[in-house]
């Protein structure tokens, strides 16, 4: 069986979360569950513009609580199971640490630490290619992006260490 069954990929906007998640699945035969690709599948096409931060959280919370009803399944059969969510706060993380230490689930978090200037680079790469990790298929702009960084919360070393974190450079 393998060490770890749920993996957390967390880390701020450009970080390489989705390809890291992509690579990840691949090297531990793991089944990876993108949020950003069950809201496309399922929601974006219906959503009002411009979008409604309320109406798009009701559907995000649908989709963890889906996502983690299948993804608790396919652990408990011993196969590895990828949260690719961006966990970019604390409480998002603790949740899903916490759901998979009560299924008896081992965890670990992966934490993509790359500087921002670096990722900010990859955005704009990403917008111009508009290549597969780009799942929403919209242009991050400087503001958006900037925006985003000041909900950052990266994971302090008390919660890497509760969840045998992997810091990644990448």
């Amino acid at each position: 069986m393998a060490k770890h069954l749920v993996h957390l990929i967390c880390g701020s906007t450009g970080a390489g979360k989705t390809t890291y998640a992509l690579g990840l699945a691949e090297r531990l035969g793991a089944v990876r569950f993108s949020i950003d690709e069950w809201m496309t599948a399922l929601f974006w096409m219906d959503s009002q513009q411009p979008i409604e931060p309320a109406w798009s959280m009701e559907r995000v919370e649908r989709c963890y609580g889906q996502i983690w009803a299948i993804a608790q399944q396919v652990a408990e059969q011993g196969v590895p199971a990828i949260l690719d969510f961006g966990f970019g706060l604390r409480p998002l993380r603790a949740r899903f640490a916490g759901l998979a230490r009560e299924a008896r689930l081992p965890v670990q978090l992966h934490f993509l630490d790359v500087p921002l200037e670096e990722r900010w680079r990859r955005v704009q790469k990403r917008n111009s290619s508009k290549g597969e990790t780009n799942q929403l298929n919209f242009e991050v702009t400087r503001e958006m992006f900037d925006f985003v960084e000041t909900m950052w919360d990266p994971p302090s070393e008390e919660e890497m260490t509760a969840s045998d974190g992997l810091r990644v450079s990448v």
